[in-house]
């Protein structure tokens, strides 16, 4: 079975390298001596997607796997246009795996109707030079990156059986996923095929810090995991960690919107670290690009404001429920919509808190509170002081930030299991505002511990397997591809 699935993701690798080689040998041919590419190999698809197709006309009633995905709930033909195989190559096998092993399907390679824009070719090209060509005359003649044919109408559930006869393979398709994968390079200063599997986010550069004296512990530790850390502008491995945190701190991460950086290991197995800065605006964006690579898990780790008056500075909120005033999804995901805990994470979250904490359970639960936190996108929402204490009343709120809302409800729109454990930085409500000097022994004093939290919440989640992905994400007619 593996090897015909390798041979499958072969097929479909070879599809893509030769159309992107006569996307390129076109351009070329278009700089230097004028010549259009011929409309009937453009129809013929030289420049198009591979396309995945999968054939389920059983005899009998489908099984009914115990697992949340890569199931098919009815006959019929369902397909998926890919972007890059190659790097999607775990991921694929992993899908095909369960499919042809549950049921009897027939599986095919093709191209697709979508053509590879030319945008996407010459930002991973060193060596193919335009001239003084502007792209609205490249538009003309070859593909274009069009909106029209890029948006999420699969994942929010939009897509209609009456627009063609197959159905959909997987939540995103190949325009969709390149264009993220190019975003994704834009915003975090990284490659694409360096995210892991397991995703932190954090809202403050401190936690940035942390992470990197975590990872060079880590790569100076004989026999570990991890084997490299990916930063913006750079790689380390084993032999080159002399002074790496002050490189890093020193290094290129200002010019990039969400800096991400990934302690890598065999299989994208690692951990990855977006500081994501501040706002539910940069929460959406970031996890609408992350989304197209499949993550197994996002978490949220950064700080909030205490809501209670028994909460004190350094304080854990486990997030139970959120409350969306982040407004930055409400077209995408009505408010009313509810995000359920996700009960693997939140054990994860807990265990690892206990753990880490290195004290008992009645013990933490003495400064670990979990409850409902705010999102919202005023950042001076302080300044409504009687509408906000009377609006987080009603909520019994526990804790108020600006991205973790959106971070789960992204992770809701998107199947991707999603938590959040915070950490109280100021009291607003009851006076204790963060100011420099509380601030500096607050970080100081928490960060540490908070961060190692996070990390070792997904060493317990990487145990779970495919039990992780739990069926509240999923709807009741689901592409099969997780």
């Amino acid at each position: 079975m593996t090897q015909d699935i390798a041979k499958i993701i072969d097929q479909l690798c070879a599809i893509y390298d030769q159309s992107v080689g006569n996307l390129r040998s076109a351009i070329n041919a278009y700089v230097r001596e004028g010549v259009r590419p011929p409309r009937d190999a453009r129809a013929e698809g030289c420049f198009a997607y591979p396309e995945l197709r999968i054939d389920y006309n059983p005899d009998v009633a489908p099984p009914s796997p115990a697992r949340a995905f890569a199931r098919l709930n009815q006959p019929g033909v369902y397909t998926a246009s890919i972007a890059r195989p190659q790097l999607f190559r775990p991921y694929l096998t992993a899908q095909l795996e369960h499919l042809i092993r549950d049921y009897d399907v027939e599986i095919s390679v093709g191209r697709s109707a979508s053509e590879i824009p030319y945008p996407y070719v010459l930002d991973a090209s060193d060596d193919l030079k335009l001239g003084g060509i502007a792209s609205a005359e490249l538009s003309r003649w070859f593909p274009a990156t069009e909106l029209v044919h890029i948006g999420d109408e699969i994942a929010d559930g939009g897509w209609d059986l009456s627009s063609g006869p197959t159905r959909p393979l997987a939540l995103f398709d190949a325009p969709r996923t390149d264009f993220s994968l190019a975003r994704l390079r834009h915003y975090t200063g990284t490659p694409p095929a360096h995210f892991q599997r397991f995703v932190l986010f954090t809202n403050y550069v401190r936690y940035v810090d942390e992470f990197v004296r975590f990872a060079a512990d880590a790569l100076r530790t004989p026999g570990g995991r991890f084997t490299g850390l990916s930063v913006p502008g750079g790689e380390y491995e084993r032999g080159d960690l002399h002074n790496v945190e002050a490189e890093i701190a020193a290094g290129s991460w200002r010019r990039f919107q969400m800096p991400a950086y990934h302690m890598m290991a065999e299989g994208g197995s690692g951990i990855t670290l977006v500081n994501i800065g501040v706002g539910p605006s940069n929460a959406k964006t970031i996890c609408d690009h992350i989304a197209v690579l499949r993550p197994e898990a996002w978490l949220m780790i950064g700080h909030c404001g205490g809501l209670r008056p028994s909460q004190t500075i350094g304080d854990y909120v486990l997030a139970h429920a959120y409350l969306r005033d982040d407004h930055v999804l409400d077209d995408h995901l009505p408010v009313e919509i509810p995000l359920p805990a996700i009960a693997e994470v939140q054990n994860a979250l807990f265990n690892a808190a206990v753990t880490v904490a290195g004290e008992g359970e009645d013990s933490l639960k003495k400064r670990l509170r979990t409850g409902t936190v705010v999102t919202t996108d005023d950042r001076n929402w302080e300044l409504r002081y009687t509408l906000s204490a009377l609006r987080f009343n009603q909520s019994r709120a526990v804790a108020i930030d600006m991205e973790s809302a959106t971070v789960a409800a992204q992770g809701y729109r998107f199947r991707v299991p999603y938590g959040t454990l915070l950490c109280v930085s100021d009291k607003p409500l009851h006076g204790e505002l963060k100011l420099p000097g509380q601030a500096n022994a607050f970080y100081e004093r928490a960060i540490s511990q908070h961060l190692r939290i996070g990390i070792e919440t997904i060493n317990l989640l990487r145990q779970e397997g495919d039990a992780l992905h739990s069926r509240k994400l999923r709807s009741f007619d689901e592409p099969p591809f997780r």
